[in-house]
């Protein structure tokens, strides 16, 4: 049961065993909404039987009132159990979901990110989660115990008279039928819904983040207009969706009505033929308006369910997700990363790198140079295992990566990338990112290094400034020396740079070109650049175009042939003498 649960709703072994308790409590907090009405009728049968005998009976009123004082204080009790088992553990399970989606992503390759946009996700890990929490505290426990209630609550039923039982019973498989037959419209316009829903969260983000754009190009009436017309297409979707579920719901909850009628007129004729007595018919009407209550409730939480199933499936979506599997533990022969005829795809038919082989040396500079979309960027997350192959293998000191935990891979690694993240966090703790244990006097040494104090000294906390969302208190320049500064205190093997000067002026770019040459010393270094005076100094010289190695050796070596390495040079040179005239 705990494991079927698990698997039908997305839950942790936890959570699907606190639901199994929910469910238990609930049947019995349902049980005990019937107890009053039990009080009740065995009070009028003890004294209307003796009257319509024509005896006088005094109503034990005291004994009636310590029953019923009794029967409360049960009713509390399994209604605080119920709450109990349901609704604080519902919290802590909506909390375990959203940690287990986020380690889930966090071990996803980059290819998936790739397929989904971030609002999307943010959708799944917030706004689901949270609808989550109304489905497991009011919906799915109420709905599983209230068709185990049903079981014991048919049977008196039908012990006691079968005809009036059927009569009572006979209309909710039929009103459940038309709600669950209904599945596939529901299901068609929740998605429709929230689809919809996403595609407005989707454009409010992108209004946010391009708002700089927007206003210089003076788009904001065009993008008001899209906006809008989002927010109309959610709106009439919502209605949409709303009402085929309320069409279907209403209907089936006036068909589970025609019960009483057929109670009242089955009992009536009973009676009159003397085969039932008063009191067993007025027993009957009174479960059946109680019982009618419940089913409705249970009609409106299928109508829920599905809903909530198509978030289910969205977080199960994620969870299947094959993530980059391996070893924790792993040796290596040194830091040399071969590429071994390596070839990779993000889409189908459309490869990115072809039959692509090199090797970059430990205490050399091997640089990758290219035409955009040549596959330089690629390969270098191909080397920290941000993707896996599509063919051939990557070695780390002779070591298949594809065999390495992309984690444990990591440690050896220290990449700057040229659109550097930085955290609404104090300069101190976004250096220390590099190396979490590491003192206070390592990260300024680090920061040092990486020609970070001639501004940090200028901020108004100096390393305890908070510089707001991804560093936006900071210029481009400031932002990559802070990049460098944790890579030097990660003091890696392996350094990987991306265009790490390519948005700078010539000072920064002076000053960061000297950090650097700090950052690589003895190390494996893979560089990418389009500038050319960046890697003139390289030890070997990879030329991409199109996903292939065109041309490969030192930079004499490749001046000296007629190629695109040297025809990216002079186009270089020849631009450095360009002036507005």
């Amino acid at each position: 049961m705990t494991k079927w649960l698990c698997r039908k709703f997305a839950l942790s072994e936890q959570g699907a065993k606190n639901l199994e308790k929910g469910i238990f409590w609930s049947v019995f907090a349902y049980l005990s909404l019937i107890l009053p009405m039990g009080v009740f009728l065995q009070f009028l049968f003890e004294v209307l039987t003796p009257v319509l005998s024509g005896e006088t009976v005094t109503p034990p009123l005291v004994k009636y009132l310590i029953i019923c004082v009794a029967v409360l204080v049960v009713m509390v009790i399994f209604h605080w159990l119920q709450y109990g088992s349901i609704y604080i553990p519902v919290y802590a399970e909506s909390a375990t979901r959203r940690v287990t989606l986020a380690e889930k992503l966090r071990k996803l390759p980059l290819s998936f990110f790739g397929q989904r946009d971030l609002s999307d996700l943010t959708s799944t890990i917030m706004s689901d989660c949270e609808s989550l929490e109304h489905a497991f505290s009011h919906i799915i426990p109420q709905f599983i115990g209230t068709l185990v209630f049903m079981l014991p609550i048919s049977i008196g039923l039908l012990v006691m008279n079968w005809k009036l039982g059927l009569a009572v019973l006979w209309v909710f498989p039929v009103a459940l039928a038309i709600v669950a037959l209904t599945k596939k419209w529901q299901t068609a316009a929740g998605k429709k819904q929230l689809k919809a829903k996403i595609a407005v969260a989707d454009s409010i983000q992108e209004g946010l983040e391009t708002v700089r754009e927007i206003k210089s190009y003076n788009l904001k009436e065009e993008y008001l207009a899209k906006l809008d017309e989002k927010l109309d297409i959610a709106e009439k979707e919502q209605i949409h969706s709303e009402l085929v579920i309320d069409a279907f719901l209403v209907a089936g909850q006036m068909f589970l009505r025609l019960g009483l009628a057929s109670v009242i007129l089955i009992g009536n004729g009973l009676v009159i033929g003397g085969n039932v007595d008063i009191l067993t018919y007025f027993t009957f009407l009174l479960a059946a308006s109680k019982i009618y209550d419940l089913l409705s409730l249970v009609l409106t939480n299928v109508s829920e369910i599905y809903h909530a199933k198509i978030q289910i499936d969205r977080m199960n979506e994620i969870e299947e997700q094959p993530v980059l599997e391996g070893a924790s533990e792993f040796t290596t022969n040194g830091y040399d990363v071969e590429f071994d005829h390596v070839s990779f795809a993000y889409n189908e038919n459309e490869p990115v790198l072809k039959d692509v082989s090199f090797t970059a040396k430990q205490g050399e500079v091997t640089a990758l140079v290219g035409p955009s979309g040549s596959g330089k960027s690629t390969a270098a997350k191909l080397a920290a295992r941000f993707w896996d192959t599509s063919g051939g293998k990557i070695r780390l000191g002779g070591t298949d990566i594809s065999t390495v935990d992309s984690e444990a891979l990591l440690k050896d690694y220290a990449i700057v990338f040229q659109d550097v993240v930085l955290f609404n966090n104090t300069v101190m703790e976004n250096i220390r990112i590099g190396r979490k244990d590491a003192t206070d006097d390592e990260v300024i040494a680090a920061a040092t290094a990486a020609h970070c104090e001639d501004f940090i000294n200028k901020l108004p906390n100096r390393y305890q400034t908070l510089i707001g969302e991804n560093g936006a208190t900071l210029s481009g320049g400031e932002r990559q020396r802070l990049s460098i500064a944790r890579a030097l205190l990660k003091n890696a093997p392996v350094v990987l740079l991306d265009e790490a000067t390519a948005s700078l002026d010539a000072e920064n770019e002076t000053q960061i070109q000297q950090a650097i040459s700090r950052l690589i010393q003895g190390k494996t270094v893979l560089i990418i650049a389009h500038r050319m005076r960046t890697v003139a100094d390289a030890d070997q010289i990879i030329v991409l175009d199109r996903g292939v190695v065109t041309q490969k050796g030192t930079p004499d070596e490749l001046m000296k042939q007629d190629g695109i390495y040297r025809m990216m040079v002079q186009l270089q040179q020849n631009s450095e003498a360009w002036s507005v005239k």
